[in-house]
């Protein structure tokens, strides 16, 4: 955390270790549980550098509110600041309903309740699947935030706090494509996607940028995936790939205040850190 420039870190489940789709459901139940049990006993031995994102039993051979009562625990009991969400609990195997879809309306209005943003990110793709879990990450934030933004999640629920991993997958890059549909319905498209906090989980300068010009400098998280995909050197720099906190530092056109906006100040601000 230290060489990565990290002071407070925010854990979670592993995403593609959540084996959400696995049966009996009972597995899914006792894993999620013992889960958020572990990171609750780092936060305690590390109280000032870290706080935990929950994760949540989503079989979706279970009912949206029978995922609640872990939920509940975690943030009233445990402490914690937030909730992952999987977009995709079939891992792969079937279509799950859209995010945009009343289904998910119970999870929504307990995270309005208790007031805790939720982490946007799909879990594991099982085999035979047509691409790897990084690519399904990728893919699924892509297909959720359109859905959300298509149906009327926001304004049933004002005040819910959505953060989506990775950039928000393609959605800052073919911002062009979604332009004319949204135009057509009288609504600014980005009035939209500011509904939407977006990590920085991203690997190179160019794409830093473009999220941060497409959605704001204060719609955007520092997220690092340090150690994970990324932790590689890179030979062209001679740094770690996933060493992004240095991609923001060189970003020439970001001064001191917005920086450390990204850096630091929008995550405590929304996670009420």
């Amino acid at each position: 955390m230290d060489g990565a420039g990290i002071d407070l870190q925010l854990l979670s489940p592993r995403p593609f270790h959540a084996m959400h789709s696995e049966r009996p459901t009972k597995i899914v139940e006792w894993f999620t549980a013992e889960t958020n049990n572990l990171i609750h006993r780092a936060t305690g031995l590390f109280p000032g550098r870290f706080k935990g994102v929950a994760g949540i039993p989503q079989s979706p051979y279970l009912s949206v509110e029978q995922w609640l009562p872990e939920l509940r625990r975690a943030v009233t009991e445990l402490g914690f600041v937030g909730a992952m969400v999987n977009s995709d609990p079939f891992e792969g195997t079937e279509v799950p309903p859209a995010m945009g879809e009343r289904y998910w309306y119970p999870l929504y209005e307990a995270l309005c309740e208790l007031d805790v943003p939720m982490l946007l990110h799909s879990a594991g793709c099982k085999f035979p699947s047509r691409e790897p879990y990084s690519l399904h990450f990728i893919q699924e934030e892509t297909v959720s935030v359109w859905s959300m933004i298509q149906a009327n999640v926001f304004a049933d629920f004002p005040d819910l706090k959505v953060v989506v991993a990775h950039g928000g997958g393609a959605i800052p890059y073919q911002m062009g494509r979604f332009l004319p549909s949204v135009v057509r319905t009288g609504v600014s498209y980005l009035d939209k996607l500011r509904n939407f906090h977006f990590d920085s989980c991203l690997y190179t300068q160019e794409s830093l940028e473009l999220l941060l010009k497409a959605v704001g400098t204060d719609r955007v998280l520092f997220g690092s995936e340090k150690p994970g995909t990324g932790s590689q050197i890179d030979p062209a720099t001679g740094r770690w790939f996933d060493d992004i906190h240095l991609l923001i530092d060189d970003i020439e056109w970001l001064d001191d205040t917005r920086r450390a906006d990204v850096l630091e100040n929008n995550a405590r601000a929304l996670f009420r850190l």
